[in-house]
């Protein structure tokens, strides 16, 4: 049995004895009795959750060891023990190598020629020449974006689409209406009628955004046991994956992403102030049409105290809970309504006004992403603490190309 199995069969029986508690909860329960009860559902769903936590390090773990053993294309092949990688390979691992020595040295105390390559990757501020900082290396980037989906997921490409782009140019972005029209039957030598198709444009642009200075100490810059690279990426991957999945769900579109909450269409008239219902989230359900229902980016959206609550909501005539764990034998995700989530905290929470879930298919919200990231290096300025500061800058948007395709459940007033 793997690590894993073992792991989803554990979940499984603390989903069972969570349910077993909650069914104990009658009409006549007193109420410290189902307090306690609820208390200990609790309990056992932080652990499921604990348990989810490891299960992905467990799969992000196998994930990497199969990439180690996969076989390497720079290597020799065959009997021809001369073929080696191409040049850009060696281009790639030498800016690789000059930026670690930039991080940990900074460019006075680097050797001339990685000072060059660094010099090299110098970013191009708007109406500047030189006050961009140094672009990172692409191994450096397509860690940062992996770091980046971890704090939300309307940064992570399996849940929106996520578009790439070498310059920060605005796109103009062609959208489409047509879900009012539909084709006719006609008779021999009868007219076609005209049919308007209703295209927009939405435009998508690239809003800079910054990590903040990140400080590190001398004593940590000095020591080569620590992997100043990945400090700095982490904490620049935390504090943009921060505010960039916050403005992706709920900015205003002013100066910032109009983020998806925001573009969505919602659900009035539902859903109680502070209150939700198994009915409330039928109504979200059925408010998507049936086409984007069955997109494989179909999900659920909503924030960790809103999963509390969804997990102790049962249909009163089937007794089936709505919110279903992940199959062990399968390896399905744990679903709400059958349909996978997402778990997002930067949506509001379950309470007058607000909007607590959103569905339908988020690969029609496009993030944009400008390739290029930069990292200046900061030393004077904290030289009386023997720190330095490192500062990341990237620019990004987001727009919800089809507002028809994800819609937000909305609590009423009062």
């Amino acid at each position: 049995m793997s690590k894993i199995t073992e792991l989803r069969e554990k979940q499984q029986k603390l989903v069972a004895d969570a349910r077993a508690l909650l069914a104990d909860i009658k009409d006549d329960t007193p109420e410290a009795r189902v307090s306690e009860l609820e208390s200990q559902h609790d309990t056992a769903m932080a652990e499921y959750d604990r348990l989810e936590a490891r299960i992905k390090r467990e799969e992000a773990l196998e994930a990497r060891e199969r990439d180690l053993n996969a076989a390497d294309d720079r290597r020799p092949t065959g009997e021809n023990r001369s073929v080696q990688g191409g040049r850009q390979e060696n281009v790639d691992e030498a800016r690789a190598a000059a930026f670690r020595s930039y991080l940990r040295h900074g460019l006075e105390d680097m050797p001339a020629e990685e000072r060059k390559v660094v010099r090299e990757m110098r970013a191009q501020a708007v109406g500047t020449d030189s006050k961009g900082g140094y672009l990172v290396p692409e191994g450096f980037m397509a860690e940062l974006v992996k770091s980046l989906k971890a704090w939300g997921p309307m940064l992570d490409p399996g849940v929106t689409r996520v578009l790439t782009t070498t310059a920060g140019n605005s796109i103009p972005w062609p959208t489409m209406d047509d879900t009012s029209n539909e084709g006719a039957l006609i008779g021999e030598n009868t007219q076609v009628s005209e049919t308007e198709v209703a295209f927009g444009t939405k435009t998508l642009e690239a809003y800079k955004y910054t990590s903040g200075v990140v400080l590190v100490s001398a004593e940590l810059l000095q020591d080569s046991a620590i992997d100043v690279e990945g400090t700095v990426r982490s904490a620049m991957a935390e504090r943009i994956g921060r505010i960039g999945n916050r403005h992706l769900t709920v900015g205003d579109g002013s100066a910032k992403p109009n983020g998806i909450v925001t573009a969505a269409t919602a659900v009035t008239g539902v859903a109680a102030a502070a209150a939700l219902t198994f009915d409330d989230m039928i109504e979200l359900f059925h408010a998507v049409d049936p086409a984007y229902r069955d997109d494989p980016s179909v999900r659920f959206m909503f924030n960790d105290g809103t999963l509390k609550s969804l997990r102790k909501i049962k249909d009163t005539v089937t007794g089936n809970y709505i919110w279903q764990p992940a199959d062990v034998r399968t390896g399905a995700p744990a679903t709400i309504l059958d349909k996978p989530y997402s778990i997002n905290q930067a949506m509001a929470a379950i309470g007058a006004s607000n909007k607590s879930v959103a569905f339908g298919a988020f690969n029609r919200y496009v993030v944009r992403m400008v390739r290029e990231f930069a990292i200046r290096r900061l030393v004077e300025r904290y030289a009386n603490y023997d720190q330095t500061g490192f500062i990341g800058f990237t620019r990004l948007d987001g727009e919800l190309l089809d507002a028809g395709a994800v819609k937000v459940l909305q609590h009423a007033a009062s």
